[in-house]
């Protein structure tokens, strides 16, 4: 009870009349007994009794109601105005007096107002300011029987409030619906039964129709029509109930037809005005009410003789598994028919049509699910958890809830953050609890005040909280949607209700408020819904403002798109979907859904969307659509969000083990793939991929000093494996790992953590410091140093050796690694024998490999090949070659070169040869040395690093550069490479160019020489490319042997330079170049014109031969092609120029023994085909020999020797009686091959 003064008490009329014809008033006496005797009644009063509007007048005839108030609760709006004033009418007081109603946007009671009527939920909102409800000394629960969630809730509480207010009455008022559960919840108190009609119903079943929307309504047109004609007895007025507002409008517009009806409309949504037109008598036709289930209860229609019932309803049904809150239509129950049947009878005989059959009502449940059992409870958990009243399974309700539902509420406002995992209110809840809307709208609007869009989102919020005021009319669908389409926002649909605010706020600051009606109706909005939005909306800014939020006066210019669905999120995480196929959408909680097609979105729906609803009706829709971003989701409430991690693995760069991260909101993936820190979220797990990935195998950025020692200690036996091709020297991986996790601290989940664990006690680094025996399964020898060696010696220059043992890969067996410069200069034989640790396997199995005839007489191949290496010395020589020599000596077996197969021996058994650039980046690797030379040398030359000091120059006119060195050093990949510098002369200019060959050097740098004279000589030259070799008959001559003048010209300068340098140093000074040059330059000319005589003898001997040649016609093609092949070589230009003087004066001989030969092919050419048989095996041999070693005739005096051996050797065979200038025959050939051989092999490439 209140602790301040008693109010005075409130005037009530002395003489309170009760109508007689009501059956409450002939129990009057025993309801008055009933309610002096005991804190709670229970009243079951049929339909009709005048319970609702007689037993406040009883309480009032008690003398309750003086001070405090008789509270008198309905379940719905409708239902308390018109019951306040009814009873109002019968106390002859104005409403607002003694008499008054309180409901959501309408307060009547005064200070005078003893009875107050009002809806459960106000009620029930008293108790957040008044836990006691002291403002009230009798209350009457009127319709209990419908169970809505506010009647179970106040039922609940008033049962543990009653002890604490004893001087409260409580009276419980029903139909005659199980009653006795009442009295059992309020500890068997008493019922008192008051009939109901005064007037029979007649009930008759019509029976169903196949077509439920369009054959219903036939049915009760054609009803009506009977009705109205007196089919069924007296015309009277009919209450017809249908499931929902559409199909009252549609079956208005159905019935506007016959004007003998006079069609009413009742629904909650009606404005005052409307809905008291239904209580009203008068006027003409038949009244026709069409009614919702809102006439089932409480009102009373007066005048009512018939009811037209299809038997359906819209029920309000919540779904935990799908978190659905679906309006499906349903049959309604057997007492939810029998209440619509009681709506007749009341002032005469009644008739009640039930368009189903009579199985069909007797198959239906007894009662209607209470509400309780069929709505999310968030509601009321919130409620609840604000007033302190405890866990909601333990809440004394008549029925309890499901516990899948009140887990549900729960996870709701879990996921709202208005609670927080272990159910206890939080602060946001605490704020949430004062807002009078749904708790979800609630927390739009606290995250709308953060983010700085409340004024946005109060519209969006008062909107969500109605009825979609758009109205589409079935007959003008696509004008209203026309008129719509202007409000509709590319990307959201609540920010189309923005727009249509924007504009209605308009219209209503310019317009007449009856203009106003006019533009809703004209543009298909409805008026009343419109109003009912600014009003929530006024309300909603009231609400607000007690809680301290700043209210913008007015809408901003620009919506804040983001922010506005950010704050949208936050009461709609469960709606949230993405896109599929098509319009399919994949939505939280495993559900499928599509966008409504009445939704903005539904054309081009985006990847993302959030839901204002997800209701089930034909198929899941997803309605009131917005466009969002998946990364909004996961700042809204981090709580609800799951993570899941995957594909932990070590990150070098970062120094810590990284996990794949995947964040799913109800079962939806609003993230994948983000890297994570896998220490701060499984440390033990994290602890161990550090050990395995980073510690054992080295793989980190900026080691500590006992890792860098390990590492260092673990490379030395793995290379020492390499080296011996063995894999057992080296401990198993899961022996460190067992080391380090015996020794590191739990916390070392990365580098991070464990150098700070290292940092704060300097002897655990000494700790974890391995040692060569720890790891070292077994010694493999001290002589392993010397027989595999890290370096290859040859000539000063210590090449790298790297060894690896990874059998099928490239690098398999021994490397090494040799700078391009210098290519020249490694051994091109000595690479066979590997190095000694190697070298007996290999040469065992090359015995192995060789054919079984052989292979017999060397066994056993490992004590043969013992015996032969204590002969057999590494050298630049052929490994089979020594190894045949030594086996022929030691055991007397003759193996030819033909009988080894060392292509078949495994590639480790070969040096893998590296060819680097002089910065140590590799060009090329090969097992065959002769093929990487021949690559490196007739491709282009690899650029090495440029040195400030190089010799190298380009397009020299002169000599200008002082002396220029014969040998060249500088530093490539680490090791000294030698070059040569050399005149290079190229394309229409001279270079100096460092070459890796000092023969080819020496030949390029004559040549170099010869180019930059004639630069420098121009006059000379070009007077000699104009005398050499002309005239008429030469011009003949060299039409007739096929040869171009200019070439040959240029070909007889350059040889006369040329053979001016045999006999001295070649110049590389300038001092030296110009000595030579004058002296070339004082006979240039005349050496040049005898040389030319000459040539002109050579070129008319030739000449006529191919004149005596053509005469033969076809014969003896062999002989004459063989001739004119042997014309073409001796006037080639590496032939003229080089051939010197003593050989070019033979020239003419040469010529005239080819015009001897082809003069008597006529009677010797068997005896000419014998003779060219014994000479082409010798010409054979040279050209081999230059294919494979270019410049071979140039270099070596023996191959010089030899090649013009050839020419007076070819005399003797086809010109006898020529003779020779030198002894020559197939014996000294031969020799003189050795010779050539032996240098080749001397001076290899």
């Amino acid at each position: 009870m209140s602790a301040t003064e008693p109010a005075p008490a409130r005037a009530v009329p002395e003489k309170i009349d009760f109508p007689e014809q009501l059956p409450v008033t002939q129990r009057r006496a025993d309801i008055e007994a009933a309610i002096r005797d005991h804190q709670v009644v229970i009243l079951a009063g049929e339909t009709g009794s005048g319970k609702t509007t007689q037993l406040p007048k009883i309480c009032l005839s008690l003398g309750r109601g003086r001070q405090l108030r008789i509270g008198h609760t309905q379940p719905r709006r409708i239902a308390a105005r018109t019951v306040a004033q009814r009873i109002a009418d019968e106390l002859n007081t104005p409403l607002g007096g003694l008499v008054g109603y309180q409901i959501r946007f309408n307060d009547t009671v005064s200070q005078a107002s003893a009875i107050k009527l009002m809806t459960d939920g106000i009620l029930l909102a008293e108790l957040t300011h008044d836990r006691d409800l002291s403002a009230y000394d009798t209350l009457i629960i009127d319709e209990a029987h419908e169970r809505s969630l506010n009647i179970d809730f106040l039922l609940g509480y008033l049962r543990e409030l009653l002890p604490r207010r004893p001087d409260l009455k409580v009276i419980v008022t029903s139909a005659t619906i199980d009653v006795q559960r009442f009295s059992e919840h309020f500890g068997d108190a008493p019922v008192i039964e008051v009939s109901g009609r005064t007037y029979p119903v007649e009930v008759q079943y019509v029976g169903d129709t196949e077509d439920r929307d369009e054959g219903v309504r036939q049915q009760i047109a054609d009803l009506l029509s009977d009705i109205e004609q007196g089919q069924f007895g007296p015309r009277g007025d009919a209450l017809v109930f249908l499931p929902g507002e559409r199909d009252i409008r549609e079956l208005a517009k159905a019935l506007r037809h016959n004007d003998r009806l006079r069609v009413l409309p009742l629904y909650a949504r009606l404005s005052q005005a409307e809905q008291n037109r239904v209580f009203q008598s008068g006027g003409a036709g038949m009244r026709v009410v069409l009614a919702t289930n809102v006439a089932e209860t409480s009102l009373t229609v007066p005048g009512i003789r018939y009811v037209i019932d299809p038997g359906e309803a819209r029920i309000s049904r919540y779904s935990v598994r799908s978190r659905l809150q679906r309006l499906p239509i349903e049959p309604i129950s057997q007492a939810s028919a029998n209440q619509r049947m009681g709506r007749c009878g009341r002032l005469s005989d009644g008739v009640c049509f039930r368009l189903y059959s009579e199985p069909d009502f007797l198959g239906r449940p007894e009662f209607t699910d209470p509400e309780i059992r069929r709505t999310n409870l968030a509601a009321v958990v919130l409620r609840m958890l604000e007033l302190g009243l405890g866990e909601v399974d333990r809440f004394p309700f008549i029925d309890p809830p499901d516990p899948k539902v009140v887990r549900d509420g729960y996870r709701l406002l879990e996921e709202l953050g208005a609670v927080s995992d272990r159910g206890k209110l939080t602060a946001l809840g605490r704020r949430l609890a004062r807002l009078p809307v749904d708790p979800r709208l609630g927390r739009m609007l606290l995250a709308a005040n953060e983010l700085g869009c409340l004024a946005e989102m109060l519209v969006i919020v008062s909107a969500m909280s109605i009825q979609d005021p758009r109205e589409r009319p079935s007959d003008k669908q696509a004008q209203a949607d026309q008129a719509h389409a202007r409000f509709q926002h590319p990307r959201s649909d609540f920010l189309a209700w923005v727009g249509l605010w924007r504009y209605y706020e308009a219209q209503r600051q310019s317009i007449s408020q009856n203009q106003l009606r006019k533009l809703c109706q004209r543009e298909y909005f409805a008026y009343m819904r419109m109003r009912e939005w600014r009003e929530i909306h006024g309300q909603l800014v009231m609400a607000c403002r007690q809680l301290g939020f700043r209210v913008p006066p007015q809408l901003p210019e620009e919506e804040a798109y983001e922010a506005i669905h950010q704050a949208l999120l936050t009461g709609l995480l469960g709606n949230v979907a993405q896109r599929d196929e098509g319009k399919q959408f994949n939505a939280t909680r495993n559900r499928k859904v599509v966008v409504f097609p009445g939704s903005g979105q539904y054309k081009k729906p985006p990847p993302w969307l959030v839901a204002g609803e997800i209701v089930e009706t034909t198929q899941v829709y997803a309605r009131q659509c917005a466009a969002i971003e998946p990364d909004w989701l996961l700042r809204v409430n981090p709580r609800v969000l799951k993570h899941h991690y995957y594909e932990p693995v070590w990150q070098r760069r970062s120094g810590r083990v990284m996990a794949k991260q995947r964040v799913t909101l109800y079962g939806l993936t609003v993230s994948d793939g983000r890297r994570v820190h896998f220490g701060d979220i499984d440390a033990k797990a994290s602890r161990e991929i550090f050990i395995r990935d980073a510690l054992v195998t080295g793989n980190v950025m900026k080691p500590p000093r006992f890792l860098k020692a390990n590492l260092a200690l673990m490379r030395s036996v793995e290379e020492l494996e390499s080296r011996t091709r063995r894999r057992d020297l080296l401990i198993e991986e899961e022996a460190l790992v067992q080391f380090y996790d015996e020794r590191l601290g739990p916390q070392c989940v990365g580098i991070t953590a464990l150098l700070k664990w290292l940092k704060q006690d300097r002897s655990r680094d000494e700790s974890l410091l391995l040692k060569r025996e720890q790891i070292l399964v077994r010694d493999p020898g001290a002589e392993v140093e010397a027989q595999f060696p890290p370096t290859l010696h040859w000539q000063g220059v210590d090449y790298h050796l790297r060894y690896q043992f990874e059998p099928g890969r490239q690098n398999d067996g021994v490397s090494i690694t040799i700078p391009l410069p210098l290519l020249n200069r490694a051994p091109r034989y000595l690479f066979d024998y590997l190095v000694p640790g190697l070298l007996r396997d290999k040469c065992i199995a090359l015995i192995k490999g060789l054919p079984k005839s052989l292979r017999k007489q060397l066994v056993p191949a490992p004590d043969v090949v013992d015996a032969a290496l204590t002969e057999l010395d590494a050298g630049d020589s052929d490994l089979c070659t020594a190894l045949s020599a030594v086996l022929k000596r030691q055991r007397g077996v003759q193996v030819g070169l033909a009988d080894w197969q060392a292509g078949q021996l495994e590639d480790f058994y070969r040096m893998n040869i590296r060819v680097v650039d002089t910065a140590g980046k590799l060009l090329g690797q090969s097992r065959d040395m002769a093929a990487l030379v021949s690559e490196f040398r007739s491709g282009e030359r690899a650029e090495t690093m440029a040195q400030p000091d190089s010799p190298e120059r380009k397009n020299i006119d002169r000599w200008d550069m002082g002396d220029l060195p014969a040998v060249w050093k500088s530093q490539a990949a680490g090791l000294e490479v030698i070059a040569h510098p050399a005149l290079v002369a190229e394309e229409h200019r001279v270079a100096v160019r460092l070459l890796d060959y000092p023969g080819e050097a020496a030949l390029a740098h004559e040549e170099g020489l010869v180019a930059l004279a004639m630069k420098q000589a121009s006059q000379v030259v070009k007077s000699l490319r104009k005398s050499l070799l002309a005239g008429n008959e030469l011009v003949l001559a060299f039409a007739a042997v096929e040869v171009d003048r200019k070439r040959l010209v240029e070909d007889v300068i350059a040889a006369v330079a040329l053979q001016s340098l045999r006999d001295i140093e070649v110049p590389r000074s300038e001092a030296a170049f110009k000595r030579w040059f004058d002296a070339l330059r004082s006979d240039w000319h005349a050496e040049a014109v005898a040389v030319g005589e000459q040539l002109a003898i050579t070129l008319k001997a030739w000449s006529a031969a191919r004149t005596a040649a053509a005469q033969m016609g076809g014969d003896y093609q062999n002989s004459q092609q063989d001739c004119w092949a042997h014309m073409d070589a001796l006037l080639a230009t590496d032939t003229l120029r080089y051939a010197g003087s003593e050989w070019l004066r033979e020239y003419p001989r040469y010529a005239k023994a080819a015009q001897h030969r082809i003069s008597r092919l006529n009677g010797q050419y068997p005896k000419d085909q014998k003779a060219l048989e014994m000479l082409t095996p010798w010409v054979q041999s040279l050209a081999n020999a230059e294919a494979g070693y270019p410049g071979l005739v140039r270099l070596s005096p023996e191959a010089r020797q030899y090649r013009w051996m050839l020419e007076e050797f070819r005399v003797s065979l086809f010109a006898q009686q020529m003779k020779t200038r030198l002894p020559v025959s197939n014996k000294r050939l031969e020799q003189q091959w050795q010779q050539v051989q032996l240098w080749i092999e001397k001076n290899p490439r």
